[in-house]
């Protein structure tokens, strides 16, 4: 088997991971087991949130009981909108969220106020979900929130970090659709992008307990270095007294898994017939230099005598260094490649975002073989020439390496794939 029939059955592999994270699947398969109890008076109001927004409204709405009023709305990013009949869809922005997020969250928090004791509240969540409905806290500006986020992505924070503090700066994060709609019962059917499914991280978890509180928050920027970065109003909402009740009400929320990372790498495993196929780690997590470390120790311990296939999922984070372009995923793939090397045997190494986007990229991520280097020196360039500004997409796109795949209409998170095949070079 050859380099070119490796890096196809990566991708064919990918595509694996992307089909069992479809959100239709997931949802028909959660309401078709437990389906929506059948009310007689009252409304029901459905929530979707996400990069998979609108494919699971599109589900759920085939099984509103009949003759039950329905209102129904959607945010999704630009990529991912789309018609739905029955359904308004709002596109915006996201990582970072724009002014029509906010015409959104306005929306989405009148639809909530409006609720009575009647009504059931449906919220259908996926990645993406925090950028995509900025609802800033009394005192805060949408462009405070912005330049928030943007701090948090540019110096590593990993996602738990990033929606604790989000969570304290927004009407409608950390369980703000309970406090919106205090009477109503919700059901919240969630897609989830994070390492550990944790519910209330999950699109900064807005039908579940705040990860933390705002003093926690303050602490951490503080112990990072930089409270003294954040925009003022920011300070001052992050230094106030709780004025929200912090926990759930289980009688009134009910949350559902319904489609994981997981699910995902056990389906790749499943597809990798003619290999000796592992799942290293579920949960691959932390800076893209020590991920890349963990990932060639692994391989590194497993004998080279039969054809493999070597699984990781989870989320790394990159600090972002210079003015380059790319992503968590596209740096990983080079940091891989350059500890690889030219092993006597044929490789590649597939990191890749299931939402089909690694950064502020058209790119999933990266897909490197024991060429990639090589094809870079050949062309005068050295890889720490890219690594140094974080210009991974440059580095992938002058190799030939960039995976791009389009949008997925999924997120569940990062999927890595190291495969090889024993036949050794000669």
């Amino acid at each position: 088997m050859n380099i070119s029939k490796l890096r196809d059955t990566a991708a064919s592999l990918f595509k694996v991971a992307v089909s069992a994270a479809d959100p239709q699947l997931s949802v028909r398969r959660e309401l078709s087991e437990n389906p929506l109890p059948i009310i007689r008076e009252g409304r029901i109001l459905l929530v979707a949130l996400g990069k998979a927004a609108t494919s699971m409204a599109e589900e759920a709405l085939r099984h509103i009981p009949k003759g039950k009023p329905c209102k129904a709305v959607a945010i999704t990013n630009y990529e991912n909108a789309r018609k739905v009949e029955g359904c308004e869809v709002m596109a915006s922005g996201h990582p970072i969220p724009d002014a029509n997020g906010t015409i959104a969250a306005q929306k989405v928090i009148k639809l909530l106020q409006s609720t009575s004791k009647n009504d059931i509240v449906l919220m259908l969540l996926s990645g993406g979900g925090s950028a995509l409905l900025p609802a800033p806290a009394e005192g805060i500006s949408l462009q405070d929130k912005i330049d928030t986020n943007e701090l948090l992505l540019k110096n590593g924070y990993i996602i738990d970090e990033i929606n604790m503090i989000r969570q304290q700066l927004s009407k409608i994060k950390g369980g703000g659709i309970q406090r919106l709609a205090p009477k109503s019962k919700i059901r919240s059917l969630i897609i989830s992008d994070v390492i550990g499914d944790d519910l209330n991280v999950i699109a900064s978890g807005p039908t579940a307990s705040p990860i933390g509180s705002k003093a926690e928050a303050a602490d951490l920027l503080k112990s990072r270095g930089h409270w003294s970065l954040l925009p003022t109003p920011v300070q001052e909402v992050l230094s106030r007294t709780e004025i929200y009740t912090t926990n759930i009400t289980e009688e009134l929320t009910e949350n559902s898994l319904i489609c994981s990372n997981r699910q995902s790498l056990l389906e790749i495993l499943r597809a990798a017939e003619g290999f000796d196929a592992k799942i290293l780690d579920f949960n691959l997590d932390g800076d893209v230099a020590e991920a890349a470390e963990k990932i060639f120790k692994g391989i590194d311990h497993v004998t080279c005598n039969t054809s493999q296939v070597l699984i990781w999922g989870g989320e790394t984070t990159v600090k972002l260094k210079g003015h380059g372009k790319g992503g968590r995923n596209q740096e990983l793939a080079l940091r891989v490649a350059e500890k690889l090397g030219d092993l006597p045997y044929d490789w590649v190494f597939m990191s890749a975002g299931t939402d089909g986007r690694d950064g502020p990229t058209e790119a999933a991520g990266g897909l490197v073989d024991g060429g990639t280097i090589g094809r870079l020196q050949e062309k005068g360039r050295s890889l720490s020439s890219f690594l140094d500004h974080s210009d991974s997409y440059n580095a992938l796109l002058l190799s030939d390496d960039l995976f791009i795949t389009g949008s997925t209409g999924t997120n569940v998170a990062d999927v890595q794939l190291f495969i090889r095949w024993p036949s050794y070079k000669g």
